[in-house]
């Protein structure tokens, strides 16, 4: 029984094929012609995205009362003991990323939080080169920054028209996120004109849903051919990372406040004097606009303006500005925001159902504007301007004046002063001539009515 069983073993292996050791070897697949890939355009413009890390210095906190030798022999605190509160400076350091806007120049832009603060600026390129950084300006309103390094053999990225982007276009980010070193992304856009976040002073923001993260910052959004359409800045992260909604602030906006970064280090934005308002289905209805029309209603013109002196109204509605639609009062303002002061802008409106065109000069809006210093010290570097429902509203703030550092905003709307009601600039003067050593606002931000202290 055992020899017929080995037999039939043997037969069974003979009938099975033999395998060889080339039969786990991987089969080589013809060539059929270049793979589809973005290689060859990152390739060209990676050495124009740079790696920034700031230095800042932090101030070790302790009581101040320690400073007073009384109180330190009140409480039997000897000399030697004093000097372990006295803990040295300690420093900090953050990474961000930027992008190279002229070779020639040295000229780089990042965000401006990205070096707020600091007292070092370092920028890398990809070659592992790295140069010290002067800060030519910042514009924190628009949240970017310029910077200026002396190196040779730098690549520069071409900057396109953002004007032109459509939701669906395909993009890329390029940065450097948690530090990790030069990262590609990529994605499409989700939406354009993004506002209303809380974010910066002026929004119209790209969105999307490449992946963004912290050290991205800065760094750039490009189009499939490898040019600048926006500057990273901003995720939404519940949890702290990226869950596909990301901002970029668009490349012609970004070239506006380079351009007068560069001219005057600062940014001067322009207003032609006159407030608006976003249309609401109510507000469509009652005014007769129909088959889709948008735009925003100009709610009030001031005296003496450029809008005045061409002969725009309240109750007009402004539906494009240099061809451009103007869908939101936000988008409105950024595209004033966005012409340099002495340029002609061509206003689109819709009086009564007609269609009317009119160019209409744009000016500083300090020229517009009531300097806080006119009104009180602590209001130095802020700008007001009458409310057309009543009050005064905030049109611009210093990051670092009095009345930032205690909590005021831009669109913030103060509506009484010392007590007294304020229905315009007028009347805050004279509320505030009452007391120069504190001030005491309330002010209505997004609808919700709140009291500030400025000391």
């Amino acid at each position: 029984m055992a020899n017929r069983l080995t037999l039939i073993v043997l037969l069974l292996s003979c009938l099975m094929p033999a395998q060889t050791a080339s039969a786990n070897l991987p089969v080589t697949v013809p060539d059929q012609g270049p793979l589809p890939t973005l290689a060859p355009m990152l390739e060209k413009i990676n050495p124009a995205v740079v790696n920034i890390a700031t230095y800042s210095t932090e101030v070790n906190r302790y009581n101040p009362l320690l400073n007073d030798p009384f109180f330190r022999r009140f409480f039997n605190i000897p000399d030697e003991q004093f000097q372990q509160f006295q803990q040295p400076e300690r420093k900090q350091q953050s990474a961000g990323s930027g992008v190279i806007l002229s070779a020639a120049d040295g000229i780089v832009v990042t965000n401006y939080h990205v070096i707020r603060g600091s007292d070092e600026v370092q920028v890398s390129l990809i070659d592992g080169r790295s140069f010290a950084a002067e800060i030519v300006g910042s514009d924190p309103e628009l949240d970017i920054a310029t910077l200026k390094i002396r190196a040779d053999g730098l690549s520069e990225i071409k900057v396109a028209d953002s004007s032109r982007l459509r939701v669906g276009d395909f993009v890329v980010a390029i940065g450097n996120p948690f530090g990790l070193g030069q990262t590609v992304t990529t994605g499409i856009v989700s939406a354009l004109g993004r506002s209303g976040l809380g974010i910066e002073g002026y929004e119209n923001f790209i969105q999307t849903d490449a992946s963004i993260n912290p050290g991205n910052s800065g760094g750039a959004l490009v189009n499939l051919r490898g040019e600048l359409v926006g500057i990273n800045t901003a995720i939404i992260a519940p949890a702290g990372g990226n869950i596909g909604i990301g901002f970029a602030i668009p490349a012609n906006m970004v070239n506006a406040s380079v351009r007068q970064l560069l001219a005057y280090g600062e940014v001067k934005r322009g207003d032609i004097g006159i407030a608006v308002q976003d249309i609401t289905p109510e507000l469509s209805e009652a005014f007769g606009l129909k088959n889709g029309q948008r735009g925003v209603l100009i709610t009030q013109v001031d005296k003496h303006s450029p809008a005045a002196e061409a002969g725009i109204t309240p109750g007009d509605i402004v539906t494009h500005i240099n061809g451009v639609k103007t869908v939101s009062s936000t988008r409105f303002r950024s595209l004033i925001s966005m012409t340099p002061i002495g340029d002609m802008l061509r206003l689109s409106l819709l009086r009564h159902s007609e269609t009317l065109e009119i160019g209409v000069r744009v000016i500083a809006r300090e020229d517009l504007s009531y300097s806080g210093k006119s009104l009180h010290p602590l209001l130095e570097g802020a700008q007001f301007g009458n409310n057309p429902q009543g009050g005064v509203v905030v049109t611009g703030l210093k990051p670092d004046s009095p009345a930032a550092f205690n909590g005021i905003r831009p669109d913030d709307i103060i509506v009484s002063a010392n007590r007294v009601t304020v229905h315009d600039i007028e009347t805050l003067q004279r509320a505030l001539s009452r007391d120069r050593s504190s001030v005491l606002l309330k002010i209505i931000r997004d609808n919700v009515s709140l009291f500030l202290v400025i000391r």
